[in-house]
């Protein structure tokens, strides 16, 4: 099992997540604590020393698995589903900035709230038509980066919020390189089986999220991942598992236990 912890490289509003900035002391923080590698949540990659990124990595014998990208929409309204042409265009251009972001790490590209939401001039089948034909420009334009959308619940969006409305929309998109991203926390409030819905994506499993039923580090809920870890074998998934929690009590404990959690699981 390899397990990895969101870290935020640019501060956000986003409220899970464990770590934010300090990323030379954070990286080592993390390393330390015992996690395989460490998924850098990112805003706007041109802000950022990738150099330097991969330099603290390196260093820290870590890797990075995923780049996330909500805050693109979360602190600057950049979205694939908008009924603004312009905005689409600006996200398209930024997710292309963390496809290259990604490619320096071999790193999955996440589409989670960069997808968007529907608004008053956009209905549900227009904004997923929007999506989909955002995500194909990626996927073909981005051979070898993957990216993986993820079902996000009701109360954050209304597009794709099941892994079956995921597993429709990659359909639908039609490349090998576009696939999920599962997470027990959006999973815990949407799926009626969340081992079969695990199941059903099998092999569409790019990277998978965990957050424990209150979003805190698995074992503070009633979420079962021994189950999860199980069922995500049953499938051969041999990605990361990464926590994407919120920072409480505080950063260090819940990294802490965290890893301490997941790792006294039956194997």
């Amino acid at each position: 099992m390899k397990l990895s912890i969101v870290l935020s490289t640019q501060p956000a509003s986003f409220s899970a997540l464990a770590y934010q900035g300090e990323l030379e002391q954070t990286i080592a923080k993390i390393s330390d604590l015992g996690y395989d590698g460490v998924e850098l949540a990112v805003r706007d990659p041109g802000l950022l020393d990738i150099a330097s990124i991969k330099s603290f990595v390196q260093a820290n014998k870590l890797v990075v698995p995923a780049i996330g990208t909500g805050q693109a929409y979360g602190e600057e309204g950049l979205s694939l589903a908008s009924p603004d042409a312009d905005i689409r265009t600006h996200a398209i251009e930024r997710l292309m900035a963390h496809a290259e972001f990604a490619s320096e790490f071999g790193a999955v590209v996440i589409i989670g709230l960069i997808r968007g939401t529907t608004s008053n001039r956009t209905d549900y089948q227009k904004a997923c038509s929007l999506i989909v034909k955002g995500l194909r420009t990626l996927g073909l334009s981005n051979p070898a980066v993957q990216f993986a959308v993820e079902p996000i619940n009701r109360y954050e969006t209304d597009l794709v919020i099941t892994v079956e409305a995921g597993l429709e929309l990659v359909a639908q998109i039609g490349l090998d390189n576009v696939g999920l991203l599962l997470d027990t926390f959006h999973m815990n409030i949407e799926e009626p089986d969340v081992l079969q819905s695990i199941r059903s994506a099998a092999s569409k499993i790019f990277h998978f999220h965990v957050a424990d039923s209150n979003r805190w580090y698995p074992g503070a809920g009633h979420i079962d991942f021994s189950a999860i870890l199980k069922s995500l074998d049953s499938v051969g998934y041999e990605g990361f598992i990464s926590a994407e929690i919120m920072p409480f009590p505080d950063s260090d404990i819940s990294a802490a236990r965290t890893i301490e959690h997941l790792r006294a699981l039956p194997q």
